[in-house]
């Protein structure tokens, strides 16, 4: 249900739908991440810290990258006299703000660039391309190494991934770049296909490989239970919020 909604916003919507769809993710995103790593703990600044974070979405594509550095800052020097008012446990403080930021940077940060692609020129055409690519990497690296997968990539992170698969995965993206291209994305030429298969289909399992260590470290099997059967949204958008920056910044870049 999520993708069908996703494209008919994206179609229909226009930028300030979209706008406040990635903003509601990122809110449900901070919630789930911080339900994971302060479990029971720090409520009150968790809730200013998901209002903080959502926040970036819009004024980042309002203002552009630009407004980055003031909102962050502003954070910085907000939460800081929090922390200095509401200090608990010292031997907690640092790590506490530390993961209250990191919050921020993996999935505030990361969406920002979803709403930055989409006011790019074919800003359309680059959000179908990267979903494309990250579910034909997936799905190939799923098929891939249910058949013949033999050598574990990372057993420690995910025992269930196996280095055939993720080759797999990456033959996925490049033929799903080249099929774009040959669709609805005629303004890539070969190099293009090349480099955004392979560096999104590296960075869409390097994503699903990092939500898994959060997961582990956290000791919990799923990031939240908002689509029943699936998880949680950061279930979903793992191998997605590596992705958006890599193509935000070659399109603005190389394709601007």
């Amino acid at each position: 249900m999520a993708l069908p909604l996703l494209i008919l916003i994206l179609q229909f919507g226009g930028i300030t739908g979209f706008t406040l769809l990635i903003s509601f993710a990122a809110v449900v995103g901070l919630y789930e991440f911080y339900q994971m790593t302060l479990p029971g703990q720090r409520h009150a600044e968790r809730g200013l810290a998901i209002v903080f974070g959502a926040s970036l979405v819009p004024l980042c594509g309002r203002f552009g990258m630009q407004a980055l550095f003031p909102c962050l800052t502003l954070a910085l020097l907000f939460f800081g006299l929090v922390f200095l008012r509401r200090h608990g446990e010292l031997q907690q403080v640092i790590g506490q703000l530390a993961l209250l930021f990191f919050g921020f940077v993996y999935i505030a940060l990361t969406l920002t660039h979803l709403v930055l692609l989409r006011a790019l020129p074919f800003g359309l055409q680059w959000i179908y391309l990267v979903l494309l690519i990250v579910m034909a990497s997936d799905s190939a690296a799923y098929f891939t190494g249910i058949n013949l997968g033999r050598r574990k990539l990372y057993p420690v992170i995910s025992p269930n991934k196996s280095v055939e698969g993720a080759i797999g995965g990456l033959a996925g993206g490049l033929l799903a770049a080249f099929i774009s291209r040959y669709t609805f994305f005629p303004v890539l030429n070969n190099v293009d296909c090349l480099v955004l298969g392979l560096g999104l289909g590296v960075l869409s399992q390097l994503g699903d490989l990092f939500e898994s260590m959060i997961k582990r470290a956290c000791a919990v099997k799923d990031s939240g239970s908002l689509l029943p059967g699936h998880g949680g949204i950061l279930d979903r958008l793992d191998s997605l919020l590596f992705a958006f920056p890599l193509a935000y910044y070659y399109g603005r870049y190389f394709l601007g």
